[in-house]
């Protein structure tokens, strides 16, 4: 499959996307944990990796963009 310049910019926006939603959920998660907030200890758990694995799809995801940008310019 041929990239095109609209590939990486979707590519990169995914990306930002990702960090900014995540770093958000991130942010509440955090605070309802300091609140006390009564939760299983797997909630946190799922939660914690389900932030990881998407900021790391994030960085994938970002750079795969800049590649891509980066040889079509």
């Amino acid at each position: 499959m041929q990239t095109t310049r609209k590939h990486g910019v979707f590519l990169v926006g995914v990306a930002v996307w990702n960090l900014i939603t995540w770093g958000m959920f991130t942010k509440n998660l955090y605070a309802a944990q300091a609140a006390g907030e009564d939760r299983p200890t797997g909630y946190w758990v799922a939660h914690s990796v389900l932030i990881v694995a998407n900021l790391v799809l994030a960085g994938v995801f970002g750079s795969w963009g800049a590649k891509v940008l980066r040889s079509r310019s």
